[in-house]
């Protein structure tokens, strides 16, 4: 049975957020305090330009689970988190985006779940119970297609690997390293491999709707390659790395 769970870390990166950054961690934090959820908040600023940091600042002054930190560099959406991942304190962490897309209440319910002892909960936007809104046709079109793709390959039965708002055991993280990807690659890297080394997983339906401030940071022709080639990776590792990066039970 695993161990029981004492502090949630939800990981945030942030570049450019000013629009939405304090109201992210004010409703995240208040839905977790309402809920009973010990937690802390570690937002990463990516080398933000505009007054992102300084917004953390005064943001902190009021929530004390916020834990503001800055990515000296160098800078990507995958380095960020894993920055977080290095600093966090908590034994498991939820993945989130700075824009509000996610809803802070499938937090509680990842934080639930892996006290069932799942190691991973993968949220789902395209199954029953799921949703999204104002998603952007030719995204969706591509995420789709991605998607069928990775499950085909993978045949792990997960519809939404893209999607970076996922939860995990500490002890997963520490299973999963080294982690490669600098940029927006690291969404299926991690749920890759966590599957590929064992680690139990249960998936349940989320909801995402499109950010209402800032501008969205994925660029979709810098990234097929990218995406392309920590699948392949997570892929030959399956298949041929013979087991040596199993999950090791106790």
């Amino acid at each position: 049975m695993a161990a029981p769970l004492q502090l949630l870390s939800i990981v945030i990166p942030a570049r450019d957020e000013e629009g939405c950054i304090a109201s992210t961690v004010e409703h995240l934090d208040l839905e977790l305090r309402l809920r009973g959820v010990p937690h802390e908040i570690v937002v990463v600023d990516d080398g933000s330009k505009d007054s992102t940091w300084t917004i953390l600042q005064e943001v902190l002054k009021k929530i004390p689970a916020l834990r503001p930190m800055q990515n000296p560099g160098p800078h990507g959406f995958g380095r960020a988190i894993t920055y977080g991942l290095d600093a966090m304190t908590g034994d498991a962490v939820v993945i989130m985006m700075a824009d509000e897309s996610d809803d802070c209440r499938d937090v509680v319910l990842y934080w639930e779940k892996l006290n069932q002892g799942h190691d991973c909960v993968f949220g789902s936007r395209f199954v029953k119970g799921g949703g999204v809104i104002d998603y952007p046709p030719l995204k969706y079109a591509l995420n789709r297609a991605a998607n069928f793709f990775v499950r085909l390959l993978f045949r792990h039965g997960l519809n939404d690997t893209t999607n970076a708002f996922k939860a995990y055991r500490r002890t997963v993280i520490d299973g999963i390293r080294p982690i490669l990807s600098p940029h927006f690659n690291i969404t299926v890297e991690l749920p890759l491999k966590a599957v590929v080394r064992g680690y139990s997983f249960t998936v349940i339906p989320i909801t995402w709707r499109n950010r209402r401030h800032g501008v969205a940071k994925l660029k979709i022709r810098e990234m097929g390659s990218r995406y392309l080639f920590v699948v392949l990776y997570v892929w030959l590792e399956k298949y041929f790395a013979r087991g040596d990066y199993m999950k090791h039970e106790g």
